[in-house]
């Protein structure tokens, strides 16, 4: 079944409610904290005060005498006896040689770098006992000098031997000498030095984990708020704990939220997972929020130069980019994956610019690791972009929508410079939409309307592209993936004709029980209510990839479609044998099986029946049962685009910003649910929004500090700083998986951080102000119209 058959069948498009909110309202979810064992012990970390220390001695003696305390485990217990947390790919630098892979142990030996860093790990019988005991562990340090900024990291003490100047890689996407000659024939040029800021992911749940051990079956057990089960348990079994995976079980319940900072695979995980054996108990262990903060894995920090190369008439002609990409202290699990493959190969953006050259720089430094932040690499690629075009359009004397259309690719399929190629897409119709529903036309009565009452007002623009369902897993392996990237789906039809999915999609916010199950009932004809969704359990759900990069359903989802038209094969030979008729003959829909040119039909309940009753059946021929498995490896990414359009007001005298109003207009293929759709939208838009005008994580570049480490001091947008946001679509399904989907779980947090400052710096063109970096909060918007004065 093709996309334009699948997006035309009944419950494809409904605003259907989702299912699992019931349960969520009416407190009946389980997450990972939830979950008590019998005999349960609990855990606390004893973590580095320090950014970067030798570790000269640790005393747990007071600690371990203290009641109730079990066992102290420090890096001396686990040193020699597993593997560190592994990086899930590998980046080859410009000159040939891999990247710098520093062990990263479970906890600390011989030396710490950064604040929040794994020292110890204390076991008791209750919460409050190993808090206790954490504090009576004796560490004494040997304090070193920290780096936590990329452009101070070449120049700081060495973190790891491995890395003597802390540099991890250096990688290139392009032709130099063909970008250098555009530039050298150029009529010109524009340049833009930026920071994208460091932010802390923030899920409403933190992490937690339980590990438990079965003495008997010598099984393994780890309850774990995470996107990924299998990869955890592929991670952890294969590369530090060296267990069999079949004696490892991972169970991810419900997840609070994740935006990729719950992919990996983290030491906690693993330290619980081992202990729980050494202790032959339950080890439980959540986060506190000051917590979350030092040791979650953080987002984004790049710092970049960028340049545009035009002719006369404002057609891009070359684009030539560097970057320092902060890496943190460890390679976090898919950390180099982020500045290079999802960053370069997006630069191409909208845009026919013919010759592109990308240099990136990895810097280890005493920070916490950096790793995937919702959209991982595309929001940075697409920010610079962004930012960038605008710049060139107001150097030139052009509108923004005037420099990008002027730009767009209009011919598909459209092979980029930066090795990606685009199978659909309508950029001008995106960006036609998106200017009616902002009310364009009406912007310069609204703008003296503001400076009438002393306010600045401005319009931004952002025309994003990102690259979704990363794949397929033999290009990816080629540019340094260690692991694939299907995704497998399993249904099983009940003798009722219910069904059960089993699917190594993961949701943690996304709504797959409603989605995937509005997908089984459209190809079978059944009700959505007669199909229930099972993830998240590598005991229970066949080996899949989970849930990172706007991939559920594009991918998920395609690999459920396959396992259906093995059923609808299946199913059709059953439904010939009670109809008397061929195979060949029977047609499928709605619901029913028909016989070509006859009254003949039975429904899809009859033939579920007869799988599992098969009383007069041909058993030399066909099985009983109706149950298939498929699994489903993408041939290209899918690509939603849309552009999005932000209007600002700001007070000068005060600098705060206000947004006005906000309008995206996405193009993300055949959407099953509108309104589960408009949710991701609008959370990553927010998300957009609190990059743009307020979050941004701090380390003071002596002591290493994080200085922004509570609520208190990290601010994180509220409802009253979301203003009422307006949402159009644009279709131009996906050409190559059976669905036509495109993903739309990151398109809010790409598009909107440049629309917005694109709108606050179109805002304060009048007063002088030509450019700052994100966060534009009240204070840097002020000190900025402050300076333009001087």
């Amino acid at each position: 079944m093709g996309a334009p058959d699948f997006a035309s069948l009944p419950h494809i498009g409904e605003a259907v409610r989702r299912k699992e909110d019931y349960r969520f309202l009416t407190g009946g979810g389980q997450y990972t904290d939830d979950v008590n064992l019998a005999h349960q012990r609990y855990a606390i970390f004893v973590r580095s005060p320090h950014a970067h220390a030798v570790i000269k001695s640790i005393d747990v003696s007071k600690a371990e005498a203290m009641p109730g305390v079990a066992k102290v485990f420090i890096g001396k217990d686990v040193e020699g006896k597993m593997g560190g947390l592994p990086c899930g790919w590998l980046i080859t630098g410009t000159d040939g040689a891999p990247m710098k892979e520093p062990p990263h142990p479970i906890l600390a030996q011989g030396k710490v770098r950064y604040v929040g860093d794994h020292v110890a790990m204390v076991v008791a019988d209750t919460i409050e006992q190993a808090k206790n005991a954490a504090e009576a562990v004796e560490v004494d340090y040997d304090v070193l000098p920290a780096v936590v900024d990329v452009r101070d990291a070449a120049k700081g003490t060495a973190l790891h031997e491995a890395a003597p100047d802390n540099h991890c890689y250096k990688w290139g996407l392009g032709d130099k000498a063909q970008v250098d000659a555009a530039f050298a024939k150029a009529a010109h040029v524009t340049q833009l030095d930026l920071i994208n800021n460091r932010l802390i992911p923030n899920a409403m749940e933190p992490r937690a984990a339980i590990g438990s051990y079965n003495r008997a079956s010598d099984e393994y057990t780890l309850y774990v708020s995470n996107q990924n089960p299998h990869v955890e348990r592929l991670l952890m079994t294969a590369f530090v704990l060296g267990l069999p995976e079949h004696k490892v079980r991972v169970i991810a319940p419900d997840v609070g939220g994740g935006f990729g900072s719950k992919i990996y695979l983290y030491a906690e995980d693993v330290c619980l997972t081992w202990a729980a054996k050494q202790l032959n108990c339950a080890i439980k262990w959540t986060a506190e929020r000051n917590e979350s903060f030092v040791s979650d894995a953080h987002g984004r920090d790049h710092v970049s130069h960028a340049e545009m190369a035009m002719d006369k008439d404002g057609k891009f002609l070359a684009l030539r980019v560097h970057t320092d990409a902060n890496m943190g202290a460890y390679l976090s699990t898919f950390s180099t994956a982020i500045p290079t493959i999802l960053y370069g190969t997006l630069l191409a953006g909208q845009y026919t610019t013919p010759q592109i050259y990308v240099e990136v720089d990895a810097w280890f430094t005493n920070t916490a690791p950096v790793d995937a932040y919702r959209g991982a690499g595309r929001p940075e690629a697409t920010y610079l972009l962004e930012r960038l075009v605008t710049r060139c359009g107001w150097e030139l004397g052009l509108s923004q929508d005037e420099i990008r259309k002027r730009n767009f690719i209009t011919q598909f399929p459209y092979q980029t410079p930066g090795a990606l190629q685009y199978d659909t897409g309508d950029f001008h119709a995106c960006m036609d939409k998106a200017q009616v529903l902002a009310d364009v036309a009406g912007f310069d009565a609204r703008r003296k309307a503001s400076e009438a009452k002393g306010l600045k007002r401005g319009i931004g623009y952002s025309s994003y592209i990102e690259a979704c369902g990363l794949a397929p897993s033999n290009i990816a392996g080629a540019l340094g993936a260690r692991a694939g990237l299907f995704e497998c789906g399993e249904v099983r039809v009940h003798p009722t004709g219910s069904v059960t999915v089993f699917t190594g999609s993961h949701s943690h916010g996304q709504g797959h029980e409603t989605t995937f199950a509005q997908v089984v009932a459209a190809r079978l004809g059944i009700a959505v209510d007669a199909v229930d969704i099972v993830h998240g359990d590598t005991g229970r759900v066949p080996f899949g990839m989970g849930t990172y990069g706007s991939r559920s359903l594009s991918v998920g989802g395609s690999a459920i479609m396959r396992a259906l038209d093995k059923i609808e094969t299946k199913a059709k030979k059953i439904a010939a044998h009670l109809m008397e008729a061929s195979d060949a003959d029977v047609e499928f829909a709605n619901g029913e099986f028909t016989v070509k040119g006859t009254d003949k039909k039975v429904t899809f309940g009859q033939v579920a029946l007869t799988a599992y009753v098969p009383h007069n059946y041909p058993l030399d021929k066909l099985e009983p049962g109706l149950n298939e498995t498929a699994f489903y490896d993408p041939t290209n990414f899918t690509y939603p685009a849309g552009t999005h359009i932000c209007e600002v007001e700001i007070d000068p005298a005060t600098g705060v910003t206000r947004i006005d109003r906000f309008s995206a207009v996405d193009d993300f293929g055949t959407i099953v649910n509108p309104m589960i759709v408009e949710g991701q939208v609008h959370g990553g838009i927010a998300q957009g929004i609190g990059q743009a005008l307020l979050e941004n994580c701090v380390y003071d570049r002596e002591t290493g500090q994080l200085l922004t480490g509570s609520f208190m001091d990290y601010t994180m947008p509220r409802a009253d700083d979301i203003p009422d946001i307006k949402l159009g679509h644009v279709c131009t399904p996906c050409t190559h998986n059976p669905l036509g989907s495109k993903g739309c779980g990151e398109a809010g947090a790409i598009g909107s951080p440049p629309a917005v400052i694109n709108a606050v710096l179109d805002a304060l063109k009048a007063v002088g102000v030509k450019d700052f970096d994100m966060p534009a909060s009240p204070c840097r918007v002020w000190q900025a119209i402050q300076s333009a004065k001087v």
